[in-house]
């Protein structure tokens, strides 16, 4: 067909002379610049990252279990070859010990699954506040049910709370409902024992001559705390569960403000010199016991299995009254003994 300039014309479309063929330049839908085109979303690639440090920490356990097992048989044959009755005196203490270890091992192992199962079932609450979803709160209820289970003091609240399942309640009012029952007389036991840990750490540590002493104090107070906020809730944790109880209230401090610098109530005594108008001596004791309600708070926060929505959330001041009543007690015993 020839392409050159010419005139308009006429023609029928059954014409065997013409031939139609597309041109590059007509008819072209726009299109957008490659610069301006959105690029395509690609999902990032999942880093798999070795986790050396683990790799290395597992190797070196089972090096130094392999040759501590290996000495106790060299042991036990030695003992043999001496005589037969150390032999097998060896050999039973082995096997005793081993055993325990064993027994420790599942404890612990339960222990680190409770402290799972509390984190899960406060996810759920959390997913069925926000969802509102009936069969979200009853899983939720469901769940707090069975770990609460050991608790003789929720019976009650348990049958009350059980009794509801079956009824027509959305997910958030059924989770209101189980926090209402079950969790309003651990916290006022929580309250109790934060508040006796902190009047204890402000006494001890006011008295106290050595700021090692102090700090050992300190951290044991603290640790058996959160055991007891931990059991109290269910959780009963073990060595392993109390050192990720630990580094879980450490993190929930760190993400809510810190220690002390989220407190108006110890930014107010530091500012307003309430530790100086004091002794220097029961000042710091003070501040070490709000430091330690401040610590126990959060470990409540951590141990609870609902997160608080239909009640009212502990705060440091609720706690600060008791313990400045108590910490005037303590001054005046001593002007008096004085």
């Amino acid at each position: 067909m020839n392409t050159s300039r010419r005139g308009p014309a006429t023609f029928k479309l059954d014409d065997p002379r013409v031939e139609v063929a597309a041109r590059e330049d007509a008819f072209d839908e726009p299109q957008m610049a490659p610069e301006a085109q959105l690029p395509a979303v690609v999902p990032a690639a999942k880093r798999n990252r070795w986790r050396w440090g683990w790799m290395f920490w597992s190797s070196v356990t089972a090096l130094v279990a392999l040759a501590l097992g290996l000495s106790i048989v060299k042991l036990v044959e030695d003992l043999f070859a001496r005589s037969q009755s150390l032999g097998w005196l060896a050999l039973v203490c082995a096997v005793t010990a081993g055993l325990a270890l064993l027994a420790v091992v599942l404890r612990e192992a339960r222990s680190l699954w409770r402290l799972a199962s509390v984190d899960a079932i406060r996810d759920r609450a959390m997913s069925a506040i926000a969802s509102d979803d009936r069969a979200e709160g009853q899983a939720v209820v469901a769940g707090l049910l069975t770990l609460t289970s050991g608790v003789p003091r929720l019976a009650q609240a348990r049958y009350r709370l059980d009794g509801h399942l079956g009824d027509i309640i959305d997910g958030r009012d059924l989770v209101h409902l189980a926090e209402r029952e079950l969790m309003a007389p651990l916290d006022l036991e929580a309250r109790r024992l934060i508040t006796s840990a902190a009047k204890r750490v402000s006494v001890v540590t006011a008295l106290s001559p050595r700021a090692a002493i102090d700090m050992l104090f300190v951290l044991f107070n603290a640790l058996g705390l959160m055991r007891k906020l931990a059991t109290l809730y269910g959780a009963r944790p073990g060595l392993l569960g109390l050192i990720r109880l630990f580094r879980h209230t450490i993190s929930h401090l760190t993400l809510t403000g810190g220690m002390a610098a989220g407190d108006s109530l110890i930014q107010q005594v530091v500012g307003h010199g309430l530790a100086a108008r004091l002794s220097a001596r029961l000042g710091e004791g003070v501040l070490n016991g709000l430091l330690t309600a401040r610590l126990g708070l959060a470990a409540m926060d951590v141990t609870r299995p609902l997160p608080f929505s239909a009640l009212p959330q502990p705060k440091l001041n609720d706690l600060a009254g008791h313990l400045m009543k108590g910490s005037g007690a303590d001054k005046d015993g001593q002007g008096q003994a004085g």
